[in-house]
């Protein structure tokens, strides 16, 4: 039983990793880049950032339980994120988004190695973490 707690451990932790460095990127680009967030990156803030902290005290000491309250945040995350990504492919128009103020959601502001957005980052992120926190709920004893 024991094993099995420590990999399911290990499973939580690396989705606590994933949310904190996702967070901690994008403080880093709008903080540091002076990139500013459109609507859409505010609303997948609103869902990453407290993964960060809901992860870390499902860990000390570990709470199984910590999987049905962080994944619903994944989940919705991994929503606008994909909308987001898909608004940027030209999947999605533009006037079907809540970016009416500030920054156009569709504006690509970073393209690394040619395809790497901003909106895809966000994306796997939060699938990662969703992935790992299904994974240790898979685990549980039954």
């Amino acid at each position: 039983m024991t094993s099995l707690n420590d990999s399911r451990w290990t499973l939580v932790f690396l989705g606590w990793l994933t949310a904190t460095v996702a967070t901690l990127g994008a403080l880093f680009m709008s903080e540091i880049m002076a990139l500013a967030p459109c609507v859409l990156c505010w609303y997948q803030r609103i869902f990453m950032f407290p993964l960060v902290v809901i992860l870390a005290l499902g860990l000390f000491p570990f709470d199984p339980k910590v999987v049905r309250y962080a994944l619903p945040l994944g989940v919705i995350g991994l929503a606008v994120a994909a909308f987001h990504l898909l608004l940027v492919a030209g999947y999605i128009p533009e006037t079907l988004t809540p970016c009416r103020q500030g920054i156009p959601c569709s504006t690509v502001q970073i393209e690394w190695f040619g395809f790497l957005t901003i909106p895809l980052l966000s994306f796997l992120a939060f699938l990662t973490v969703n992935a790992l926190l299904l994974a240790s709920s898979m685990r549980s004893p039954k």
